[in-house]
């Protein structure tokens, strides 16, 4: 642009135009102007690639107003759908499958449920490995559909609430300490063994205990003693047969000869009792215990 300066003359005279002293350029010019159209265009195309990469992530991505993929945005939650890979922890309050079909947790090494308090302590903790199931808590239940407690561990017990303890393998139930239980029963057509290879088996209880077999023999074998003890009643063998095939029998000798061997005499009421073991039968002369 050209700035021009003007003088006002009167009608009637005239004077010479004044020649321009002082003229200024205004713009940019030469290379200004185009390092300005370079960086316009730089410009323009970045815009043109950055919205073109973010409608391929849109496309990609699978973008939709409820949610993205195969997640779903719902008032209930997120609902994910097929199959999905979490590279890091997973926090969230509940986590439901479909009405039909399974949810199935899996992973390479091991899958670990935390259970933390308002602290960020961990009170339970339950680990699935390869070889080995663990859980680590105050208690561990296991619950029926109806919410009655089936299997329960603690660190005092172990409660069973089911009607009925069945033991399948070939080596029956070991325990290493007591068991109170008040009905031990074998399966039908099998029979029960109760056996302590190395040390004794000892049954208590209070109000008698009752060993019946339907269907077959009952043997009691022992490498030493056999007793049977009532603290507080008497010992009742119910049947029309009563054997004791090896006792010791004596010889006859005089009645001096101390042989340490007893005869066992039965009262009218069937009780037992030892008398010492004579020439003869000494029943008669130890009769008074059956007073």
């Amino acid at each position: 642009m050209v700035r021009e300066q003007y003088t006002t003359t009167t009608p009637g005279t005239s004077l010479e135009r004044p020649k321009n002293e002082y003229v200024y350029k205004i713009g940019i010019y030469g290379w200004r102007k185009r390092c300005l159209y370079l960086f316009v265009l730089f410009l323009l195309i970045i815009l043109v690639v950055n919205f073109s990469l973010t409608i391929w992530i849109l496309k990609v991505m699978w973008f939709s107003p409820t949610g993205m993929g195969h997640l779903r945005v719902t008032k209930e939650g997120l609902r994910l759908e097929g199959e999905s890979e979490f590279l890091f922890p997973l926090y969230a309050k509940e986590i439901h499958s479909r009405v039909d079909s399974s949810l199935l947790l899996q992973s390479t090494h091991n899958v670990t449920v935390n259970a933390r308090n308002s602290n960020g302590e961990v009170t339970g903790r339950l680990n699935v490995g390869p070889k080995m199931v663990e859980f680590h808590g105050q208690q561990f239940q296991i619950n029926s559909k109806d919410g009655k407690p089936l299997f329960t561990v603690d660190e005092n017990e172990v409660v069973i609430g089911t009607d009925k303890l069945r033991v399948t393998g070939p080596e029956g139930a070991l325990f290493e300490h007591s068991v109170e239980t008040p009905l031990v029963k074998a399966e039908s057509f099998k029979q029960l063994r109760l056996e302590s290879p190395t040390r004794s088996l000892r049954m208590d209880a209070p109000r008698g205990i009752n060993i019946k077999a339907q269907a077959g023999n009952i043997e009691a074998l022992s490498q030493m003693d056999i007793k049977l003890h009532s603290s507080d009643g008497v010992l009742l063998l119910d049947a029309e047969t009563v054997r004791l095939p090896k006792l010791p029998e004596g010889t006859r000798g005089g009645s001096s000869i101390s042989q340490e061997l007893y005869e066992i005499c039965v009262c009218p009421d069937g009780k037992l009792y030892l008398s010492v073991a004579g020439m003869g039968s000494t029943c008669q002369e130890y009769s008074r215990v059956c007073q």
